[in-house]
């Protein structure tokens, strides 16, 4: 794990008068991913009374969610987004990238390369576990449904298309066989909702599948909300780190004068308090006593990197995610 920053946030956190003296508009927007809703009531919540606290501030905080790349166009196409909080670093590097509403350096201006969390694709089954899936390969048999978004307009689903990838490449040895993986697993999926909470419905309330392929955060949280059921959770023996990239919009927060709040309300996610929200959310996190405190939460897994597998994050969305690329072609094919 990479070492965890805490001076540069300490500093901005500890701001007082500065703050109450100037304190910007009482409401920012953050626009971020699908499954994300509770995370950020529960964060936002806790912010709004420590903002309160240090500048007397009454503080709204506007949500709005979708599949993270069809929020990153919904930005691009002026969405005043003050943050965004995406779940695929690619989703944010389209905006300096397309629009210019971001610097080039965005992921130094933060720990963890902008990063304050992260998770990785994991299994939801149904009681009992049923078809007995373990891993990977028992997705593309042929009597398991499986039920994930689409990875053309959900960063959660193409997270699930890079890991099985992966998988597939680690253990067959070559680029065609992890090709044929993926279509038989795009193959076992009987519809593909446009993002990660639809796909939750269809499984869990519509009841359609065997298996929910989304981020072990929310595979933990549905299992807790809907224990009725008696879903169980299955991590694979390898899967894909999955960061949560965040980012100011630099052109929103000069036009409305909120960089201030802004700012603190990312930093805020590497707070011991903000770490333990999300910790408590079953977000894997940094913050060394946060770590400590809920490791029995978090199954041991073998993380690989976008980078051990498909060189960079670049050469990714060229050669996979971009228009023609493997990605189309798998999925067309399927």
């Amino acid at each position: 794990m990479r070492k965890f920053l805490l001076a540069a946030v300490a500093a901005s956190l500890i701001a007082g008068p500065a703050l109450a003296q100037d304190k910007g508009p009482d409401t920012i927007l953050n626009v971020s991913y699908d499954i994300s809703r509770e995370l950020f009531a529960a964060i936002n919540q806790a912010f709004i009374k420590s903002w309160k606290a240090k500048t007397e501030q009454n503080l709204t905080i506007n949500q709005s969610h979708a599949g993270s790349s069809r929020q990153a166009r919904a930005v691009l196409e002026g969405l005043e987004a003050d943050v965004v909080t995406f779940n695929q670093v690619t989703d944010v590097q389209i905006l300096h990238d397309r629009g210019k509403l971001i610097p080039a350096d965005w992921q130094k201006r933060l720990p963890n390369d902008s990063s304050p969390y992260y998770s990785l694709p994991a299994f939801l089954v149904r009681a009992g576990n049923p078809k007995n899936i373990k891993d990977w390969d028992d997705l593309v048999r042929p009597d398991v449904k499986v039920v994930f978004p689409n990875p053309k307009t959900s960063g959660n689903a193409r997270y699930t298309y890079l890991a099985a990838y992966a998988f597939a490449k680690e253990k067959y040895g070559s680029d065609e066989k992890a090709e044929e993986f993926i279509k038989k697993l795009f193959a076992n999926v009987p519809v593909f909702d446009t993002g990660g909470r639809g796909a939750t419905t269809t499984f869990v309330e519509r009841e359609v599948g065997d298996a929910l392929i989304t981020f072990e955060a929310e595979t933990n949280g549905i299992r807790d909300q809907f224990a009725a059921k008696k879903f169980e959770v299955v991590v694979p023996s390898l899967s894909l780190l999955a960061e949560f990239p965040v980012t100011v919009v630099d052109r929103v927060v000069d036009k409305r004068g909120s960089r201030k709040v802004a700012t603190a309300y990312l930093e805020f996610l590497y707070s011991q308090e903000g770490q333990e929200i999300l910790a408590k959310l079953h977000n894997r996190v940094h913050h060394p006593e946060v770590v400590k405190k809920y490791q029995a939460n978090f199954p041991k897994v073998r993380l690989v990197k976008v980078e051990d597998t498909f060189g960079s994050w670049d050469k990714v969305n060229k050669e996979h995610l971009a228009s023609g690329g493997k990605l189309d072609r798998l999925f067309g094919s399927r």
